[in-house]
């Protein structure tokens, strides 16, 4: 299998493990309406279906973005758009945004860089947290900035490398894929990526491009 396709496949993995629990429960509240006839129930019944649906739906948009070939939007995507996509990935869960970005437009390469290490901080929060994304114009390049804080924090060694130096696909799992992506796309633009963390209840995830 070559590297293009097993990338691939790992993405796809990660997608498919994620959308699991929000097809799942839609698919197990339509076999419960199938046989119940209480109406407080059904009502019940029906709110969580809603709740599933919109959670499937936000994780789509959400790795369209981030691994698909184009985010609905052309080349540039609105801020904002990035903003909220980022945002109801994460609602209803115990991870917090905060949203640092005052530029207007990001290009693709960018959103999908900023994304990825999102779920790079969130694998880094078993617990919960908050997850800071800032990105900004300095000294004609671009400067990102993604940190997980949290308690029991979960700062694998293996990503900083993956991200700094990338590695062999055969090394990836569906966890640390994103990771290797995020190193080929800053490599791409001949930028550098790096992770710090504190060992304790921060890392934090810089690109220059």
């Amino acid at each position: 299998m070559n590297t293009e396709i097993a990338l691939s496949a790992l993405l796809c993995s990660r997608l498919c493990h994620d959308l699991i629990s929000p097809v799942g429960a839609f698919s197990n509240g339509i076999e419960i309406l199938a046989d119940e006839e209480d109406p407080t129930m059904r009502q019940e019944v029906f709110k969580l279906l809603g709740q599933s649906v919109q959670q499937a739906a936000a994780r789509l948009m959400f790795f369209r973005m981030a691994f698909g070939a184009g985010g609905g939007f052309g080349d540039r995507s609105p801020t904002d758009s990035v903003r909220d996509t980022l945002s109801a990935y994460f609602a209803g869960g115990k991870v917090a945004i905060d949203w640092k970005v005052s530029l207007g437009e990001l290009d693709r390469d960018t959103v999908k860089i900023i994304l990825n290490l999102a779920l790079l901080a969130a694998d880094a929060l078993p617990r919960g947290g908050g997850i800071t994304v800032e990105a900004m114009r300095a000294a004609g390049g671009l400067d990102i900035a993604v940190v997980a804080q949290g308690d029991r924090l979960l700062d694998k060694p293996e990503i900083a490398k993956i991200l700094a130096n990338g590695c062999s696909i055969a090394d990836l799992d569906s966890k640390t894929a994103p990771a290797y992506l995020v190193h080929q796309l800053v490599a791409a633009q001949g930028g550098a990526v790096k992770a710090a963390g504190d060992g304790h209840q921060a890392v934090t995830y810089r690109v220059r491009l």
